[in-house]
């Protein structure tokens, strides 16, 4: 996934119901499908930052010396703009990128 190139809205919007509801006929079943992506998405990201902030951690045993890492605060400014997890999930719904099937139906 590439975070820089989505079009996802960073503020809130009002998304038209009928819509979201279009490919499934159920506006539950489709904000399930799109809570689902956004918690996989939100994992991804987390695991992203924790990788990347790992690179910078220094590991003392002494609280006096605290390090300001310009380049780790850039990383967590970068992360900090970009939007949610869940206005990414609605944006791949809406671009038709979430595979989903009933397993009811056969």
């Amino acid at each position: 996934m590439d975070l820089k190139k989505t079009n996802a809205p960073v503020n809130t919007i009002t998304y038209n119901k009928n819509i979201i509801e279009e490919p499934t006929g159920n506006v539950y079943e489709a904000i399930t499908i799109i809570a689902k992506r956004a918690n996989q998405i939100n994992a991804e990201i987390k695991k992203e930052l924790i990788d990347k902030l790992d690179e910078f951690a220094t590991y003392n045993d002494s609280l006096e010396e605290v390090f300001e890492n310009k380049e780790q605060i850039e990383v967590s400014k970068f992360y900090e703009k970009l939007p949610k997890s869940h206005a990414l999930a609605v944006q791949e719904w809406l671009d038709g990128k979430i595979y989903h099937r009933n397993t009811e139906q056969q």
